[in-house]
């Protein structure tokens, strides 16, 4: 079993390198890179990939930092 220390540091940075990832790959589709331009396809996009964040976000909190009995 890993220590719980061991899980947050990890688990943050696995969190920081899907972040940045994810919204690197965002960024690249909304500024034209696939063809969505204006408020279609970037806004929507943007919106997807803020809820995949979020859900990374909890599933880091319920792993890793909640204290369980």
């Amino acid at each position: 079993m890993v220590s719980r220390t061991v899980q947050i540091i990890t688990g943050l940075i696995a969190l920081a390198l899907v972040g940045t990832f994810t919204i690197g790959l965002a960024h690249s589709i909304s500024t034209g890179f696939a063809g969505f331009w204006g408020w279609g396809g970037g806004v929507v996009l943007a919106g997807i990939v803020g809820f995949v964040l979020l859900l990374a976000l909890y599933d880091f909190y319920d792993t890793a930092v909640r204290k369980r009995n």
